[in-house]
């Protein structure tokens, strides 16, 4: 088994191999945030591979298409997870099942489930929960005992909820920066995946490349890094509003 995911906030991460670890023990971990995929990463026809995307603005990070694009399967099974902060998906599980079929393998699960918000942390702060931990176990359980169904003769289909043309990709109008409580350390330029901050000056961020995946925050050893100001808090308010008290997870089978 190979897991695949994009982790900034850790809760990507947690959920993919929660719904592998359902399916069989073991298997190989790539995180595309330390790692991202230069070279193809060939996935044989008996082995499972499992991704797990974060949701921005409805769509998996477009940084991310590039390392993805690197995945080569076989006609192999694999598990397509989206991991969103309680608004909406949208297209984001749609596009990556669609990628990994036309990357060569037969997507026989499709999850999206909930974890605290990235630039609105107040969000579903406490998901994924222990319903949620069921639900994701459940999902691995079900991908497993449906890998071996399907055949070239008898392909089946997974019908997967969004809209094709994608929407389009939107971005934050926010970006993380430092108080005078940051050390310089320089831990948040280490882990950044674009680049956006200079180790010379930990403290700001670069507004035309970062992508508010907030890693930054999480890895600051002070909590000097955070997203704030008065326009920032008018947001999270009114997003505060948008989202539903308890979004459940929903999945998807080939069938």
């Amino acid at each position: 088994m190979k897991i695949v995911y994009f982790s900034p906030n850790d809760t990507t991460r947690q959920v993919t191999v929660a719904a592998a670890a359902a399916m069989e023990p073991g298997g190989e971990q790539v995180d595309l945030l330390k790692a991202p995929l230069e070279e193809d990463l060939a996935v044989g026809a008996e082995e499972m591979l499992v991704v797990g995307m974060p949701v921005y603005a409805g769509r998996i990070p477009g940084l991310c298409l590039s390392s993805l694009a690197h995945l080569k399967g076989s006609g192999g099974p694999a598990a397509a997870i989206a991991v969103y902060g309680n608004r909406d998906y949208d297209d984001a599980l749609l596009e990556l099942t669609d990628l990994l079929e036309a990357q060569g393998f037969r997507v026989v699960g499709a999850g999206a489930f909930i974890a605290k918000h990235s630039i609105f942390p107040t969000v579903a702060a406490h998901r994924p929960d222990e319903k949620d931990m069921a639900a994701i176990a459940a999902f691995g359980r079900e991908c497993q005992a449906r890998r071996g169904l399907f055949s070239d003769s008898h392909p089946g289909e997974i019908l997967v909820k969004g809209s094709r043309p994608y929407k389009k990709p939107g971005a934050s109008s926010f970006r993380p920066s430092g108080d005078k409580t940051c050390t310089g350390c320089g831990a948040c330029a280490a882990i950044c995946p674009t680049g956006s901050i200079d180790p010379a000056e930990p403290a700001k961020t670069r507004e035309d490349t970062c992508i508010a995946c907030a890693a930054c925050i999480r890895v600051c050893p002070t909590g000097s890094r955070a997203f704030r100001g008065p326009v920032y808090q008018t947001a999270r308010k009114a997003f505060e509003l948008k989202c539903a008290p308890y979004r459940l997870p929903e999945t998807f089978y080939r069938a």
